[in-house]
C-alpha cells in the first residue's frame, strides 16, 4: 500500500506542479488572495472526483482483462515519459500573470479543468491505471487514491498561492524550475516502471 500511495503522490504533484491553464490563473489570482489555490483546487475537484468515480465503478471491471492492462501500462508509461519530457523542456518558461478571468477561483477552477485536454487525457490513461491499481486494495484503496491526489492538488495550489500572496515581486523562477527538474525527472522514473511492467506481462 506504501508503495502504491508514494507513486500516487508523485505522479499527482508531478501532473499539478506542470505549467498549464490552472497554474497560471493560480498564479495571477495569488496576487490578490492567498486563497486563491485553495478556490482553484476546490474548482478542480468538482471535476475530478466524478470522473475517477465515472473511472472505478463505469470500468473497472474491463481493467481486469490482461490485454488492456497491457495497453494502459504501455500507453499510460509512455504518456509519463512525454509527460517528464515536456516539462523538462517547460521548465525555463515564464507565466503570464496577468491574465485574468471574470469569475471567482471556483469557476475558474472548474473551467480550467474541462478546457484542459491534458487533465482529461491524463485520467483517461494515467488516472486509469492508478485507479486499477487502486483495486486490488479494495474499496479503501480507492478513497485513499482520491485522497492523496486531492491533498497534492490542494497542498501545492496553497502553497503556490501563499508564496506568491506574500512575496510578489520578488516571486522568481529559480525555485519553480528546480521542482520541475526533479519532478520530471521522477515522472520519467515511473513512466519507464511502467513500460516495463506492461512489457513483463507480454512475455
Amino acid at each position: 500500500m506504501v508503495p502504491f500511495l508514494s507513486s500516487v503522490a508523485v505522479i499527482s504533484l508531478s501532473g499539478v506542479m506542470m505549467p498549464g491553464p490552472m497554474f497560471a490563473v493560480t498564479v495571477a489570482r495569488s496576487y490578490h488572495s492567498p486563497l486563491a489555490g485553495l478556490k482553484m483546487a476546490l474548482g478542480h475537484a468538482i471535476v475530478e472526483v466524478p470522473l475517477a468515480l465515472l473511472i472505478y465503478f463505469g470500468l473497472a471491471r474491463f481493467f481486469d482483462r490482461e490485454p488492456v492492462q497491457v495497453v494502459l501500462y504501455l500507453v499510460g508509461g509512455s504518456l509519463l515519459v512525454w509527460m517528464g519530457v515536456s516539462m523538462f523542456r517547460k521548465r525555463g518558461r515564464s507565466i503570464d500573470e496577468s491574465r485574468e478571468m471574470k469569475y471567482n477561483s471556483v469557476v475558474a477552477g472548474v473551467v480550467t479543468s474541462i478546457a484542459n485536454p491534458f487533465f482529461i487525457l491524463w485520467w483517461v490513461a494515467v488516472g486509469s491505471m492508478l485507479v486499477m491499481k487502486s483495486l486490488s486494495f479494495g474499496v479503501t484503496g480507492f478513497i485513499l487514491l482520491i485522497t492523496v491526489h486531492l491533498a497534492c492538488d490542494f497542498g501545492w495550489l496553497f502553497f503556490v498561492s501563499t508564496v506568491v500572496y506574500r512575496t510578489r515581486a520578488m516571486w522568481r523562477e529559480k525555485f519553480r524550475v528546480g521542482m520541475l527538474i526533479a519532478c520530471s525527472l521522477l515522472l520519467i522514473g515511473f513512466g519507464g516502471w511502467f513500460l516495463s511492467s506492461g512489457v513483463r506481462l507480454l512475455v
